[in-house]
């Protein structure tokens, strides 16, 4: 397999790689759905590294609904008896270079917030999962630390309001945790009207509880990003990923990384995004006395909308991709999604696609799982159904399962990205379930083509429009004076035009004062 990624010529980045990973999502192991077996296959399908998290306690828990209480009980349960079992399939799936895994687990509070706890390790023990307040559990924490294990406990969903769930700044302490979760299937907790709205059941987000209110209460930490999904697929296309800048696939070079802040949150697509102001990189602490030198930049897996810089939560500049004119050679992405037909009924897809004429220099899997949030009255066969290889150097296979769009504003298809540069007159050709359709690059470089795989509502793929990089890509360099406040805080915000997102971890520059 040849996996994309990112990787910036800003300076700030040299010897680094922009990996990803997936280190807040669920399984059977506590209550969700699938094997943690399953979900560590899916996880080396599509993810530089990952953590399959078991919910392990709830000090606050409300009883009411008590059916809610009720399999909250028995999840916390069902992961003290697995916790050896656990340990043992997160360790093994660690290999240095290849694949980087994590131990954690959750701990919900109303009070504080909810936590996921992690171990730079495979192994770790379950008990300061017992603690009754958020001071009790980081006093669990540096004991453990003490002993020689790294920890971190990182607030997730912290948009819903303080007491509900969502962070509480008065509480928060960047002591163990550098980084905040700030996006993932729950809503985007930047801001109160960024992208991604919260519609789960526990409620809207709110304004005191983002990201941007608690950077302006003083705190520092990065962000990241993760799925929160229940259903064994880390890494489920479209709802958040960890973005890692690091020299190294390790778990000490990850671990750094993240302290350090060198991290961004994305949505789904893997989109590269570098800043650097005054040459440091993202999650630095400097400081400047006048101008500020500041870069940006982008490689997206889709047209850029916009990029955006912010200081101190406002947007101070925006800036798009510059035109570009087509030539007789391809340098970009040519993107396939196969699915929809009948809402809740299974298609198994056995995909070949192929190009003439050039290579396909990286594949990009967007694959998804099963979205289930809560307890459901019947288990599916199966929770690892993808699989994906390229063949040769202008082949490469997919087998996968849809579904169905739950919604119709609800996108469940599964998709491969390839990388490729050819000429304009290469053919793509899929063949999918018997089905078979080509395209030159030039037609593509027009607008999509479409096949069924059978009659009304049945299953249908798609060749998406053929992205040149230039439409997707920039670099940025503007001089910023600053506000003349103590601290200016920026950060970048990407938008694409398929509502695929990134955000930058922020930098923070203070004025020296006499």
């Amino acid at each position: 397999m040849t996996r994309r990624r990112g990787q910036s010529d800003l300076p700030a980045y040299g010897g680094m790689s922009a990996f990803a990973g997936d280190i807040h999502n669920h399984c059977a192991i506590s209550y969700g759905h699938g094997s943690i077996e399953d979900a560590y296959a899916n996880a080396r399908m599509q993810l530089d590294f990952a953590s399959v998290t078991g919910h392990a306690s709830w000090h606050d828990m409300p009883e009411d609904p008590a059916h809610v209480a009720d399999y909250h009980r028995r999840g916390f349960a069902r992961l003290q008896e697995q916790w050896e079992h656990v340990q043992d399939v997160t360790d093994g799936a660690h290999v240095d270079g290849e694949f980087v895994s994590f131990l954690s687990f959750e701990w919900h509070s109303m009070t504080y917030g909810d936590h996921c706890i992690y171990y730079r390790s495979g192994r770790g023990p379950l008990a300061p999962a017992q603690a009754q307040s958020l001071e009790e559990l980081r006093t669990e924490l540096r004991a453990v630390q003490a002993a020689g294990l790294p920890t971190m406990a990182l607030p997730h969903h912290i948009g819903y309001l303080a007491g509900r769930r969502g962070v509480n700044w008065d509480t928060y302490s960047a002591e163990l945790s550098p980084v905040v979760e700030m996006i993932s299937m729950h809503g985007s907790g930047e801001q109160d009207n960024s992208p991604r709205p919260y519609l789960h059941t526990m409620g809207p987000r709110d304004a005191g509880s983002t990201a941007i209110a608690g950077l302006g209460r003083g705190h520092r930490f990065g962000f990241i990003g993760s799925t929160d999904h229940h259903s064994a697929h880390p890494g489920s296309h479209g709802h958040g990923l960890a973005m890692v800048w690091a020299p190294e696939l390790t778990r000490e070079s990850l671990w750094e990384a993240i302290q350090a802040r060198r991290t961004y949150a994305i949505t789904g697509d893997r989109i590269m995004l570098a800043t650097s102001v005054d040459g440091a990189p993202m999650g630095s602490e400097i400081t400047a006395s006048g101008s500020r030198e500041i870069a940006v930049q982008v490689r997206g897996g889709a047209a850029l909308e916009t990029v955006q810089l912010l200081r101190n939560g406002e947007v101070i500049a925006e800036k798009r991709p510059e035109h570009a004119t087509l030539s007789d050679t391809f340098d970009g992405i040519l993107a396939i999604a196969f699915g929809w037909g009948e809402v809740g009924a299974f298609i198994d897809w056995d995909v070949e696609v192929s190009l003439s004429g050039g290579e396909i220099h990286a594949v990009e899997p967007r694959l998804r799982g099963y979205d289930t949030l809560a307890d459901q009255a019947g288990e599916t066969d199966r929770y690892a159904f993808s699989s994906w290889r390229q063949t040769s150097r202008s082949t490469a296979t997919l087998t996968t399962r849809t579904y169905g769009n739950p919604t119709v504003t609800t996108d469940a298809t599964q998709q491969l990205a390839l990388h490729v540069e050819v000429g304009a007159d290469a053919v793509l050709t899929v063949t999918a379930n018997g089905r078979t359709l080509r395209r030159t690059i030039a037609e593509l470089m027009t607008g999509p083509a479409v096949s069924y795989i059978g009659g009304f509502l049945s299953g249908a793929f798609v060749m998406h429009r053929a992205l040149p990089y230039h439409a997707a890509s920039l670099t940025w360099e503007l001089t910023d004076e600053g506000t003349g406040d103590q601290t200016d805080i920026y950060y970048a915000r990407v938008r694409q035009v398929n509502d695929q997102h990134a955000w930058s971890s922020p930098t923070w520059v203070t004025h020296p004062r006499a």
